[in-house]
């Protein structure tokens, strides 16, 4: 069939939306099968972090060290004489129990501090002074006064012992805290990396062979089974099966995929066998694609962490400068010994623990949240933007809609039955592969029409289709068809149709010999969920716009359909991101969502640049946001994670720093004559306590409802 044959009306002339590119765009991404234990979850206990300020640092590391630390912190508690006379009661003493405290204290110094005495000599060298120098000045502050007066120097009594073991524990436990969460973050990229089996079945030519994953190359064929994964991106060559597609798009509906349709390393055939052949495997698979973005969204910088990092080096000196006036003000006053005491307090209390746990842990919760929802964040700056955005502009064909026709009505002449007249229309176009054709058959199929059978099958280029059916030679066309017939609508059906052409559908008549029949419309298919995005979003006090190359009438129709506030029709593909530009010089900010194809400018040009519907096609530079699915509700579910996640860092910030600016001074004694003092220990666990708030609150971003079916 003449793929122009059908091309009479305005609808009928939109191009579906590309299929997803290979994934030979994203050849530079990590290989998710690399270094993948399978059979088991990731092993979030053995992960080495390589950046920030756990480089080098595992979950494990921290996990042991605190466990062995809080051993051998008991009995430095119990053996404190000081600890005891605050309990009222009298540490047991026989020979060589005083030198308990010292003893382990030192080995809880040296091994469980030895993380922050080494992170805190490398912010030293880099000249870069942060939570880790800090704690290691607090930690060697106690260690050398308590040995001071272990060894009875200068008659001091400076028995830190108990709250040097007690910190380390503590600063431990907070960083294992850390580690674990960040740990689970990472778990959205462990999750890909599980995805993929071991083995695969390659068919050869004595039958098949069961080989590993990494010796399949492109242009094997391979055999799924129903309920196996798809060991590589490829394409179905045999049988069709419906396959589990969520963990790539966040859609929990199955899809049929029949042979010449693209499948995906890491889905799920559900339900029949099929036979593929492999296009992309390793680091070109899509899954690998997918992979490198989570942990580039992971890994990139915001504003939001930039203002962390800078308070954090501001409680450096601003703990170190308290720290200095506490020493020389107690010393002044008489008091060497509770200047050291309150000088170590103040060091404690001032650690920026909480603080650099605040956005870390934020950006990796929500990242990992977004992921699994199906959004592929490539620039963190874009999610967070996504809170400020005034409106948002939708590029109407393979978002709001599908990108392909759709029956929409059916009208008969006088005397024919609707049913009949589809059932005969599909008989007559059973044999074409042109997407109108396939349409008008889909709708017979799925009302449950008999669809006769039908021979000499002919296409006639620019008009329509001819076949035979039951005896009688039926053509299906448009206006050239009648015009060359020379054979005109009956008044009836004329007004039918000319209501559907006001809508900008598109147009075929069903003629036996030069007799009309009846007539069909078709129309690029609204997506049953664009209602919902766009009322949703609306209902969030954002606007909601519409750009489309399509004539105005179809435009106006899918924007009546939907209730759109503004659109723009009959606009070029190279002239959209102008559409952006004239938004934004209104004082809007844009929220541009396109299908990543012919939207490349516009998409950049926006505030936020959405790619939706690009499936696992995520190597697009233009956007950086990738929604894998097709829905369009998952715009609402970046706005919702981006509005909480933007509080949530606010309220880590504002406890972090909070809690430090009004703990500092109490630390330092400035509240002393009234009898108001902190202990180091005491300020220990209330930084720890801080900390845990703080990685709790981030914790709650866990639930938000992010798949696109629950958003409201």
């Amino acid at each position: 069939m003449d793929n122009n044959h059908h091309h009479n009306g305005p609808a009928a002339q939109q191009n579906a939306p590309s299929a997803p590119r290979s994934g030979s765009a994203i050849a530079n991404a990590p290989d998710p099968h690399a270094g993948h234990a399978h059979g088991a979850g990731g092993d979030d206990d053995h992960m080495v972090h390589t950046h920030g300020q756990h480089a080098g640092h595992s979950t494990a590391m921290f996990k042991n060290r605190f466990w062995l630390t809080l051993a051998l912190s008991v009995p430095v508690v119990y053996f404190s004489p000081m600890f005891g006379h605050l309990l009222g009661y009298m540490p047991p003493v026989f020979p060589g129990s005083a030198w308990i405290p010292p003893v382990l204290g030192t080995i809880i110094f040296l091994y469980g501090g030895q993380p922050f005495l080494r992170g805190g000599l490398d912010e030293l060298k880099s000249r870069k002074p942060a939570m880790m120098l800090l704690i290691a000045m607090a930690i060697s502050v106690a260690f050398v006064a308590s040995w001071v007066t272990s060894l009875r120097i200068g008659g001091f009594d400076l028995d830190f012992w108990w709250e040097l073991a007690l910190l380390v524990a503590i600063m431990l436990l907070g960083h294992w805290i850390e580690m674990r969460a960040l740990g689970s973050a990472r778990g959205a990229l462990d999750a890909l990396a599980a995805l993929l089996p071991d083995e695969a079945e390659r068919i050869s030519g004595a039958g098949t062979e069961t080989v590993k994953v990494s010796e399949l190359v492109a242009g094997d064929t391979v055999l799924v089974r129903s309920g196996s994964r798809m060991p590589a991106d490829g394409t179905v060559v045999d049988g069709q099966a419906e396959f589990d597609e969520s963990m790539i798009t966040g859609e929990s509906k199955t899809v049929l995929r029949s042979p010449g349709d693209r499948v995906i390393a890491g889905t799920v055939a559900t339900d029949n066998t099929v036979r593929v052949q492999v296009t992309a495997v390793g680091e070109d698979t899509a899954l690998a694609g997918i992979q490198r973005l989570v942990a580039e969204a992971q890994a990139s910088s915001s504003r939001a962490q930039a203002l962390a990092d800078r308070a954090a080096a501001f409680l450096f000196y601003f703990a170190a400068g308290a720290g200095v006036i506490t020493f020389i003000v107690w010393s002044l006053l008489g008091s060497v010994p509770e200047a050291v005491t309150r000088t170590v307090t103040v060091l404690v209390i001032a650690c920026p623990h909480a603080l650099g746990l605040a956005i870390p842990l934020v950006i990796a919760i929500s990242t990992e949240q977004a992921a699994r929802a199906g959004v592929l964040i490539k620039n963190r700056m874009a999610l967070e933007r996504m809170r400020t955005i005034d409106v948002v502009l939708f590029d109407k064909t393979g978002t709001l809609t599908k990108g392909e026709p759709e029956l929409k009505d059916v009208a008969g002449a006088e005397g024919v039955d609707r049913d009949e007249l589809l059932a005969l229309a599909a008989a007559v176009e059973a044999d074409s592969e042109h997407p109108v054709a396939r349409a008008i058959v889909r709708a017979a199929r799925e009302q449950g029409l008999t669809i006769p059978p039908a021979g000499g099958f002919t296409s006639l280029t620019g008009r329509g289709v001819r076949a035979t059916v039951d005896g009688r030679t039926l053509q299906v066309g448009g206006p050239a068809m009648l015009r060359d017939l020379g054979t005109e609508e009956p008044p009836a059906l004329a007004a039918t149709t000319k209501a559907w052409m006001d809508r900008g559908a598109a147009v075929l008549h069903i003629i036996d010999g030069h007799r009309i029949l009846g007539a069909v419309s078709l129309e690029d298919a609204v997506r049953p969920e664009s209602g919902q995005a766009v009322a949703a979003l609306q209902k969030r006090g954002i606007k909601v716009a519409m750009i489309t190359g399509d004539a105005k009438q179809v435009a106006r129709a899918v924007a009546e359909d939907l209730n759109i506030d503004e659109v723009f029709a009959e606009v070029l593909p190279a002239d959209k991101d102008k559409k952006v530009a004239e938004l934004q010089r209104r004082g809007l900010k844009v929220a541009m969502v396109g299908d990543g194809v012919n939207d490349s400018p516009a998409l950049a040009r926006a505030e936020v640049g959405i790619a939706i519907g690009a499936g696992t096609d995520v190597a697009m530079e233009s956007a950086g946001v990738v929604l894998a699915g097709n829905d369009p509700r998952a715009v609402l579910s970046m706005l919702d994670l981006s509005r909480a996640s933007y509080r949530k860092m606010w309220q880590n910030l504002i406890w972090a720093t909070g809690y430090n600016i009004i703990s500092v001074p109490l630390a330092a004694g400035v509240l002393a004559f009234a009898g108001v003092v902190l202990s180091p220990a005491a300020g220990a666990v209330l930084m720890s306590v801080s900390t845990i708030v703080v990685a709790l609150n981030a914790q709650l971003l866990r639930r938000l409802k992010l798949n696109p079916s629950q958003v409201q």
